[in-house]
């Protein structure tokens, strides 16, 4: 499994979803190696080994590095009682972008061309070789996905696997090129396209890696029939092509119980945005239906809760309307800091552009908080028990949001029902039906 990010190394919801699918993987006793150019600090999650590629000189010296100490602290002690066995990790130094930049990242540097992305036996044509220092992953994004498809075609070497698997475009030149030497059969999965990320002005380069790793698949796995449609209108991928797989979430025992509310002051109601504060994601629709609530409402606080490349723009919206006030930015939370936040939530609005599927979502309903969706999200496919809107129509939302807020009882039933909802959206669902995708490919070698 090749992937750009893994909790707590993440930038949004593609590393909560590798997180949630490997565990589930592992829980079904799949073996899985997660191939991950990330510095992890710290203890590595249990379920999961992770190899984050080195210099092409450091393999020997790092099969020498797998004494009895690492195999001791990265294997469950008991695999019979740890669901998540099956996964384990390694560690390696690496420094990385974002999955998620695209257009508004660091892309400049050598075009994507010709057929150099499927390197088979000879390698990823067009990559430097490596002396012996780690590689750091520094400078352009394009140049790290193509240092990172050569590493990963050495790593594959020497390791045994049935299925590659790999998450969004950031992996899909080493997924094609390990593919192309081991014959084993690829599958992509597609949690964000570039007209998702950057709308119809996106990166060229970044297109045509989508295109490739898609068509270059023997299976693609879309996390919503929004995606799958995307995938058959922006890349003429035949529908018998592409299973969709809906996200999951994981349910800790006892979640779903009312838990005490934290406040900013006695008697304001909390509307919450949660997530990358960028052109996708519609941070400014939610600002400017913020103002029209406070024409009608006045004891509310808004929060914009994550980080991004349109943060001053936003903020500097909020001012221009006069609610500055009204509106607090805590920028990128992680870990119980956004527990907190969905303990403070009266109500949480997701404005999305476009939206493959929206986690945050699922996790604000298990917070027991009452959710306002755009109708261009895949997880407004499966939920019933949520007010829908039309991200540019703020005053449809200001009135779903004042709704919420003024009528307990509506909300109430969106918590109660939403939570029912949520409880067949599971992560072991998931892995059931990606290993059922990787049974039909497999059968195909």
């Amino acid at each position: 499994m090749l992937g750009w990010e893994f909790p707590p190394h993440i930038s949004g919801g593609l590393g909560t979803a590798c997180l949630g699918l490997t565990r589930a993987l592992s829980r079904r006793g799949v073996q899985v190696i997660f191939v991950l150019p990330r510095a992890i600090e710290g203890r590595s999650p249990e379920h999961l080994q992770l190899l984050a590629p080195r210099s092409l000189d450091l393999f020997a010296a790092q099969r020498e590095e797998q004494t009895a100490e690492n195999r001791v602290e990265h294997q469950p002690p008991d695999a019979q009682q740890n669901a998540l066995a099956n996964v384990r990790f390694r560690h390696a130094p690496a420094r990385l972008y974002s999955s998620y930049q695209s257009s508004a990242g660091r892309l400049g540097g050598q075009p994507v061309g010709g057929s150099s992305w499927v390197g088979a036996s000879r390698g990823v044509a067009g990559l430097p070789g490596w002396r012996g220092e780690a590689v750091g992953y520094e400078g352009d994004l394009i140049q790290q996905v193509k240092r990172y498809a050569e590493l990963c075609l050495e790593l594959s070497r020497r390791e045994r696997f049935d299925v590659i698997h790999a998450h969004d475009w950031m992996t899909f030149p080493a997924a094609l090129a390990v593919a192309g030497a081991s014959g084993k059969p690829l599958v992509v999965h597609v949690h964000s396209t570039e007209f998702d990320r950057s709308g119809r002005s996106g990166n060229p380069a970044v297109y045509e890696i989508e295109r490739r790793g898609l068509h270059g698949a023997a299976r693609v796995i879309a996390v919503s029939h929004l995606t799958r449609m995307a995938l058959q209108r922006h890349y003429h991928l035949p529908r018998s092509k592409i299973a969709v797989v809906y996200n999951g979430i994981e349910r800790a025992p006892g979640s779903g119980r009312m838990l005490p509310r934290a406040s900013l002051r006695r008697g304001d109601k909390v509307v919450l945005f949660l997530g990358r504060v960028t052109m996708q994601k519609g941070p400014e629709y939610f600002v400017e239906a913020a103002g029209k609530v406070l024409e009608k409402i006045d004891n509310v606080k808004f929060v914009v809760a994550g980080s991004g490349d349109k943060i001053v723009e936003v903020i500097e919206l909020a001012a221009q309307r006069g609610i500055g006030h009204r509106v607090l930015f805590t920028g990128f939370l992680r870990g119980a800091d956004v527990e907190r936040v969905f303990r403070m939530a009266d109500v949480y609005v997701m404005p999305s552009v476009s939206e493959p599927f929206g986690i945050a979502s699922l996790e604000a309903i298990s917070h027991d908080v009452p959710v306002i969706l755009s109708k261009t999200s895949g997880v407004s496919e499966v939920l019933t028990h949520a007010l829908k809107v039309d991200f540019w129509d703020t005053q449809d939302m200001a009135d779903k949001i004042v709704a919420v807020l003024k009528h307990p009882p509506l909300g109430r039933t969106l918590r109660e029902q939403a939570d029912i909802e949520v409880r067949r959206l599971t992560w072991d669902d998931a892995a059931a039906r990606c290993c059922r995708v990787y049974e039909q490919v497999a059968a195909m070698v």
